[in-house]
């Protein structure tokens, strides 16, 4: 920070410097000294409209395709998760869900997904509460699969990006932390009732917090990548009917 400081401070010298000779070498040349100084002032006084130009309107613009990009480059991060782990896992939960009706039925695949039909899927998840049956979730395999994806998950939290996203990131500590807890758990078999009801607090924790980020996934590739929307449509976690054959 300090060299870069050091640096700035030479180089806003060296210009103030430039400006004064050139200035001297004007007044030596031509002897005109009103000119020199009217158009100094007059330069002087546009200096706040160009300052608001490059201030506010540049560089707002420029922060904003900025802010565009760093988010297309988080999508591609979130889509990689979903294909890899989001959307298994739904599918884990969906089986062991025992209210998962109204919200297969909003959310399962359909003809068309218009904005409205989005919106409507946004207002059903805002009163929707997942009630996760800790006996038809095979622990053991659970366990398996996230210790499979442990690496993955770590690279993950690796990209700076990712913190930019309050509401991913907070699905990527519960999904490690879900993973550790079971990592912690020699026999998986073999836990008393208060356990399991900690362990189903734990995976509806994950749960409740992979759906909505889902669901605004798919909204964005509804949007964007349409190809992409037909494949995750046609392995749509919450459709029992799904088929990724075309037919």
């Amino acid at each position: 920070m300090k060299e870069d400081l050091r640096w700035k401070m030479f180089v806003g010298i060296g210009l103030v410097t430039l400006t004064l000779l050139l200035m001297t070498i004007h007044l030596i040349v031509f002897q005109d000294s009103h000119y020199l100084f009217t158009y100094l002032l007059a330069d002087l006084a546009f200096i706040p409209v160009e300052v608001m130009c490059v201030t506010l309107i540049i560089d707002s613009m420029l922060t904003s395709r900025e802010r565009q990009q760093r988010m297309e480059k988080l999508n591609m991060v979130i889509g990689i998760f979903f294909s890899r782990v989001g959307t298994p896992l739904i599918a884990r939960f969906v089986n062991a869900d025992t209210g998962t009706r109204p919200l297969q039925e909003q959310v399962a695949a359909g003809p068309e997904w218009t904005t409205d039909r989005f919106r409507a899927a946004h207002e059903g998840l805002a009163g929707w509460k997942c009630t996760i049956d800790p006996d038809r979730i095979d622990r053991e395999a659970m366990r398996e699969f996230l210790i499979g994806i442990e690496d993955f998950l770590l690279r993950i939290v690796e990209n700076p990006m990712v913190f930019e996203h309050e509401s991913f990131t907070d699905l990527i500590l519960a999904v490690t932390h879900l993973a550790e807890e079971l990592k912690a758990r020699d026999d998986l078999s073999r836990l008393p009732p208060s356990d399991i009801a900690h362990l189903k607090g734990d995976m509806e924790r994950v749960y409740a917090r992979l759906v909505p980020e889902w669901l605004k996934y798919m909204e964005y590739l509804q949007r964007s990548y349409p190809y992409l929307f037909s494949l995750a449509m046609r392995t749509n976690p919450f459709d029992a009917n799904a088929k990724v054959v075309v037919e």
